[in-house]
């Protein structure tokens, strides 16, 4: 039976706003000691499969700096304190894109690798969204609102062109269970 490890100590390797390094050392319950376990410490995060009321999808583009390279992708962003998912999930909608309303529920919560990383990311589905605002973006954010339609996304998935993992994941769930594949 796998039982949890047991962690003997823990020392903080440094800390920023958006990313935190710790190194355990661990015990496993037969007794060996791991003196280098290191773990990233993130808040959580929320993305948003979301799709307006004549059935478009709202995907955003982006420059990712660690991939050299524009990618389309779902809104999503970082939980602030005291926010809860849904709470979370909305306010990245409206500031990235500017759409907003429609009914929400949480699709599923996945973690991006709990072998290192100790955030869970939240994936909500909001149908019948509409545009209600402007964007309002981060100083580090320079985004375009594209409007798909669900032939184009499952291309997208298809065609290896959606390459953030935790938003691949809830797009395929989501349009399994739509059975638009």
């Amino acid at each position: 039976m796998i039982e949890k490890w047991k962690t003997l100590e823990s020392r903080y390797l440094f800390r920023r706003p958006w990313l935190t390094a710790r190194v355990d050392r661990v015990q496993l319950p037969d007794g060996r000691v791991n003196p280098e376990h290191y773990v990233l410490e993130y808040p959580d995060w929320v993305n948003v499969i979301a799709i307006t009321a004549s059935g478009d999808y709202v995907f955003i583009k982006q420059y990712r700096h660690a991939l050299a390279d524009v990618f389309t992708e779902l809104c999503a962003g970082v939980m602030e304190p005291g926010e809860t998912p849904e709470q979370a999930a909305r306010r990245e909608l409206l500031e990235e894109t500017g759409y907003g309303g429609g009914q929400w529920h949480e699709l599923m919560t996945i973690a991006q690798n709990p072998s290192t990383c100790n955030n869970m990311t939240h994936c909500f589905i909001a149908t019948g969204v509409a545009r209600v605002d402007s964007q309002h973006l981060d100083g580090g954010e320079d985004i375009e609102v594209v409007l798909l339609g669900a032939e184009q996304v499952v291309e997208l998935l298809q065609h290896d062109m959606m390459k953030q993992a935790l938003m691949a994941a809830p797009l395929w769930r989501h349009l399994y269970e739509a059975r638009n594949i």
